[in-house]
């Protein structure tokens, strides 16, 4: 495994075959895709840490979408990659979608988990709360909060590992990179899903309740040829709470779109 550095991303790429590149949500690292790493053998993995976030710096511009998505696809560049299976997690399939409805020659396809084509009202002034509570110091606050809520009871009951990794995540995030980054996610609007040409699958858990299975049927209407699957008994950090479901779905997927 190689870490790189690229502009203001840092990213892990190992192995050697097609490309896929996993972008992670809000709160996330590269390290949520470190349950399918052994599923994804025979590719080659690019996993990023988005701008502000994990071990990548804050950027020195403003923290939107579309930044993010540029900053991707020059980490891309960078690294000699033309094309790619993109791989995203809830906030991260905004920026997937962005990639694949202007840049459409970069994907070959895209999964997404806990995916949404952009924030609900209720939830733009959830984030804008958000952000200023990471500002007043209440990283550990959050993350209790997300755990509550954002994974499945089932979860919570039977994976402690799970849990740990998802508040680990979280409290780790520097805190003010944390609060533009709510604060750009909250600002996001929906692509235009026409422009989206790449075979998509979409995985959301029957017990997400940031991003419920309504919200990516929706979104997978809206795609021509999209694909809906759940996940039972999990929650919105599908790839951790049941990463052999989550990874079984995404290789044969990822089988289909290379034969």
């Amino acid at each position: 495994m190689t870490t790189v550095t690229v502009g203001n991303v840092v990213a892990e790429t190992v192995g050697e075959g097609a490309a896929v590149v996993m972008i992670h949500g809000l709160g996330g690292t590269s390290n949520m895709y470190q349950p399918q790493m052994a599923a994804l053998s025979g590719h080659r993995v690019i996993r990023l840490d988005l701008p502000g976030s994990g071990r990548s710096p804050r950027p020195i511009e403003p923290l939107t979408i579309e930044g993010m998505s540029e900053a991707v696809i020059r980490a891309m560049a960078g690294m000699g990659v033309g094309g790619a299976h993109f791989v995203g997690h809830s906030m991260g399939t905004i920026v997937c979608q962005q990639i694949a409805a202007t840049q459409p020659a970069l994907v070959r396809s895209l999964t997404l988990f806990g995916a949404l084509a952009e924030p609900a009202e209720a939830t733009r002034q959830g984030l804008g709360n958000r952000a200023r509570l990471a500002r007043s110091g209440g990283m550990s606050e959050i993350a209790d909060q997300i755990v509550a809520n954002a994974i499945s009871a089932h979860t919570r009951e039977t994976s402690a590992a799970a849990v740990a990794f998802v508040r680990e995540s979280i409290t780790r995030q520097d805190p003010e990179s944390y609060a533009r980054t709510c604060e750009a996610l909250a600002k996001a609007t929906a692509v235009d899903a026409r422009k989206i040409s790449a075979p998509t699958l979409l995985v959301t858990g029957d017990a997400d309740t940031v991003n419920p299975p309504g919200v990516a049927q929706a979104l997978a209407d809206r795609i021509k040829g999209a694909v809906f699957s759940s996940l039972d008994r999990c929650g919105h950090w599908a790839t951790v709470e049941s990463p052999r479901e989550s990874s079984q779905k995404l290789v044969d997927f990822l089988r289909r779109v290379d034969r």
